[in-house]
């Protein structure tokens, strides 16, 4: 782990994944209420795999230092209260942080996961330098249609989501018409292999489309 510094003063911890060789650019991975787990450990190596910088910023250090949790009940319930204490400006500054850490690698994309995706989705309309940003299954976007993206967005939705259900999702999809947005036979979560709700297929389908958006837009 490093140490990550927001403009504020405020000092985040966060998982770096190096590529091999030079990076083809910079992608910020943000977790879901679940913390910086082993799951998204696992997400920013696979992109420091594919030619990446990855950076996977400890969102909730704000509110408590050092959370990771599985994805019981009772674990599902903590990381909602967490994530109330959580403000999303706050949140763009850790974004930032992350991001002018990692400027020397190229390009910058960000992709997020359940919270994170609401996250990776204001960060492109409110944070600057970002050319790229994925989000997956965010069930507060709909909060959040007045927002104006300054780079290219991906969508990923599941069509039997109850966070975030697929009416809610096409009201997103027609709110943006010019993102690129996909809908899968999936519920909530589809893509941690560490939760029950885990849909192998679309979970690759929706990477390798992540990933190639990254290509086009990062390198």
């Amino acid at each position: 782990m490093i140490e990550l510094k927001a403009s504020d003063g405020h000092k985040l911890a966060a998982y770096e994944a190096q590529p091999s060789g030079k990076p083809r650019g910079l992608v910020i991975v943000i977790q879901e209420i679940f913390g910086v787990n082993g799951h998204i450990k696992s997400v920013a190596d696979g992109y420091a795999n594919d030619g990446y910088l990855a950076i996977a910023p400890a969102m909730f250090d704000r509110a408590q230092r050092n959370y990771e949790s599985g994805y019981t009940q009772p674990e599902v319930q903590a990381g909602i209260e967490l994530k109330k204490k959580i403000d999303w400006n706050d949140a763009m500054l850790d974004v930032r942080a992350a991001l002018d850490h990692g400027k020397s690698a190229g390009k910058a994309g960000i992709v997020g996961y359940c919270w994170g995706g609401v996250v990776s989705f204001l960060a492109a309309s409110r944070v600057h330098g970002l050319s790229a940003a994925v989000s997956y299954y965010g069930g507060s976007l709909p909060e959040f249609l007045y927002e104006n993206p300054r780079c290219p967005v991906m969508f990923h939705f599941g069509e039997t989501d109850q966070s975030i259900p697929l009416d809610k999702a096409k009201q997103i999809a027609d709110a943006y018409p010019d993102e690129t947005t996909y809908y899968y036979p999936a519920g909530h979560g589809f893509n941690c292999d560490q939760r029950a709700s885990y849909n192998a297929a679309c979970a690759k389908t929706a990477r390798e489309r992540s990933l190639a958006f990254f290509r086009e837009h990062l390198g």
